[in-house]
């Protein structure tokens, strides 16, 4: 096994690295007493996780629990490097009591067999790499390492897009049609059309592949959306939240509170293109 306190001192609370991966066979499989965050940062990567081999990309994002039992190996000649931060397990109970609403059944702290692995492109990419980066040069205090995971889990990684790589094609094609206003204003009902799947197996596999029910995660893109139309029109805040399928003013006040933190007038204050206020 590992060790946290093989890589960091006592009053350290997290360790990062930049490496690149050997292309031979690992000697050996392992787990660890600590909570780990990898993200492929080049090259393809052959991944030995709880029983299972998977290939990983540039933009493969992992969330390794200290359940998990894992190996890498480089892809020959693809020069295959990875980011990765080590953190305590004592940060991560602490997250999770505080934000339990938030974090239960997902990242970190999902249930399954084998760990949460997203795949990341385009500016989600970027923000994921330089939020990384950032903690090369950063003290290792505890304060550093939650405001890093909080800002991943809420800021860098899109909630429309956060999907497992494993999760079936039916699922991954209602995740999809979600993204579509002609859809996500009709709630969890034109998820659940999308899927083509009984409302029972839908929440099932929803909640093990996205941590979220039908409800939850399509309501996460039509704030999503919401927000964007604050930031770039001048629409009246009852009409923008009806165009989104919000029928009760104080709902959305609610969920968008929730999800950005602030009030949807602030909001749009803020990053308002118009300067409408």
């Amino acid at each position: 096994m590992f060790r946290i306190d093989t890589y960091i001192g006592h009053a350290e609370a997290f360790h990062f690295v930049r490496k690149d991966l050997a292309e031979t066979l690992p000697l050996f499989e392992h787990n660890h007493d600590f909570y780990e965050l990898m993200l492929v940062d080049q090259g393809q990567v052959h991944h030995w996780i709880n029983g299972v081999e998977e290939l990983l990309g540039r933009g493969h994002l992992v969330f390794l629990r200290p359940s998990d039992t894992h190996a890498l190996q480089g892809v020959p000649g693809t020069g295959a490097r990875i980011l990765n931060v080590m953190f305590r397990q004592e940060t991560s109970t602490h997250l999770v009591e505080r934000y339990h609403e938030e974090l239960k059944g997902r990242f970190f702290w999902q249930n399954g067999s084998l760990p949460t692995a997203l795949r990341l492109h385009g500016p989600q990419l970027e923000r994921a790499v330089n939020s990384l980066q950032m903690l090369q040069t950063s003290h290792r205090s505890l304060a550093r390492i939650e405001n890093f995971l909080l800002s991943v889990i809420t800021h860098v990684l899109d909630a429309g897009d956060i999907t497992d790589d494993r999760a079936p094609a039916w699922l991954l094609a209602a995740c999809r049609a979600a993204r579509d206003p002609r859809v996500f204003r009709q709630g969890a009902n034109g998820f659940l059309a999308e899927a083509g799947r009984s409302h029972e197996h839908v929440c099932r596999q929803a909640r093990r592949y996205l941590g979220l029910s039908p409800t939850q995660y399509v309501n996460r893109i039509r704030v999503q959306h919401a927000a964007m139309l604050l930031a770039g029109t001048d629409k009246p805040l009852a009409d923008l939240a009806a165009y989104c399928g919000f029928e009760n003013l104080s709902y959305f006040h609610r969920l968008f509170r929730h999800q950005y933190g602030t009030t949807p007038h602030h909001y749009r204050r803020r990053h308002s293109k118009t300067g409408t206020v």
